[in-house]
């Protein structure tokens, strides 16, 4: 019965100090035996002789006062977080589709998070060596994961304007590119208990994400598991800061859509 409470039933909200997402290409292919029933993977074809990519998400976060909806900032913690997601859509009756992160893995750099991430949802959470600094404009994560299988080591230059897309970036633009900057308005995850699609909606404030120039030294996600022998590219990177932010409460959804 422990899938019963996994369904990240209480909201919570926090402040993103920092928050940095890098966006790799992938045929799609690759991706669709990822994405559980009832999803579809997200894709981008820059045209109509070019090949058919999906994507997954590298994302870092320093976050500050995370807690529950219901209590004031001063009894929260701050956490740093990583996290994997394949980026995908939900269709729903009446003909709108949701777009939104599928969960591959999470990373935190306490025991605290890692209990009550996997305690009250499928988030798949690990404990990590996880460090951030900004120094003359640099911001830096280094992640040493458990197993080695989710180690990086990231700069990103924030000084100067926005930076222009990485040179084999699938997109034909900015504007593409920020389709897929994500975090997405919804996160889903499948629960094969029931069959169903739970659905946490995000809440944000001031989001305005701007591209940014990324040097990745490690990256070993796409060595392990069912990406091993992948190549991934590196199809866009983009930060904010200061930023309010949250999550509802989950929403539980039939395949087809509907609501439970």
């Amino acid at each position: 019965m422990r899938h019963l409470i996994q369904r990240h039933p209480i909201a919570i909200r926090t402040h993103f100090a920092h928050s940095l997402v890098l966006t790799y290409a992938l045929p799609a292919e690759v991706l669709r035996p990822l994405v559980p029933p009832a999803l579809e993977l997200d894709t981008y074809r820059a045209g109509p002789q070019e090949p058919v990519y999906g994507f997954v998400a590298a994302a870092l976060v320093d976050t500050r006062a995370l807690r529950p909806a219901a209590l004031p900032a001063r009894f929260g913690r701050d956490f740093l977080l990583t996290g994997y997601r394949v980026f995908t859509r939900f269709p729903t009756p009446g003909g709108r589709t949701m777009r939104g992160l599928r969960i591959l893995r999470s990373d935190t750099d306490t025991r605290l998070m890692r209990f009550g991430g996997n305690l009250l949802t499928r988030y798949n959470y690990r404990l990590a060596r996880i460090a951030s600094a900004v120094d003359n404009g640099t911001l830096e994560f280094r992640v040493d994961s458990a197993d080695g299988h989710a180690d990086l080591t990231v700069r990103a230059d924030l000084r100067g304007g926005p930076a222009s897309l990485p040179p084999r970036s699938p997109f034909v633009d900015e504007h593409a590119a920020r389709r897929f900057a994500g975090p997405l308005p919804y996160t889903f995850e499948w629960e094969p208990q029931t069959r169903s699609v739970i659905v946490i909606k995000a809440f944000r404030t001031q989001w305005d994400p701007r591209p940014v120039r990324v040097d990745v030294d490690r990256l070993t996600f796409f060595d392990h598991g069912p990406l091993a022998g992948t190549r991934p590219v590196l199809a866009n990177a983009f930060h904010v800061a200061g930023v309010d932010y949250g999550w509802e409460r989950g929403v539980l959804r039939g395949e087809n859509g509907a609501p439970r």
